[in-house]
């Protein structure tokens, strides 16, 4: 599972360092895991510039900029919430690439509504307007934050497909 990680994570550093590019992560449920896996890739000091660990909601206000509204009207688990995350984190760093993640990886904490598993994402480029998504992972914790990580990155790797 791991060495998947990291050759995502190795592609997505050559994709970003060609293009010139920086990433910045603010990750939730995942608690820096995406920050982890692509600074484990020697080198990547040039396509990384920072990770943002927001877990709570005064967090990711204060960190990130994310709204009182959002929150109150979405909840933190929300492609809403997820979209200010990582403009937030663009805003607050020098990277033009951004990826959020904010989600109930469990055991508790889901309701009927965003059951545990539940898992938003966010992708953005500076200029360009946001894309998210919101996912139903199955498994324990550690599955649900490790099948984060890994569409965190594969997506990014799309958004960064063909120099686009």
């Amino acid at each position: 599972m791991t060495e998947r990680l990291d050759k995502l994570a190795d592609e997505l550093g050559q994709r970003l360092e060609t293009a010139g590019l920086m990433l910045v992560t603010a990750e939730s449920c995942t608690g820096g895991w995406v920050s982890k896996v692509v600074t484990d890739i020697p080198g990547s000091s040039a396509w990384f510039d920072r990770g943002f660990v927001a877990y709570g909601n005064p967090a990711k206000q204060e960190l990130l900029g994310v709204s009182t509204a959002a929150i109150a009207d979405h909840g933190a688990v929300s492609e809403e919430v997820a979209r200010e995350m990582a403009q937030g984190a663009l805003g607050h760093s020098r990277a033009s690439v951004a990826v959020a993640i904010t989600g109930i990886a469990g055991p508790a904490g889901g309701t009927e509504d965003k059951p545990v598993g539940t898992v938003c994402f966010a992708w953005v480029r500076t200029g360009r307007m946001p894309l998210s998504q919101r996912v139903q992972f199955a498994g324990n914790r550690e599955e649900v934050r490790h099948q984060s990580v890994r569409l965190a990155l594969e997506r990014l790797l799309e958004l960064l497909k063909d120099g686009d």
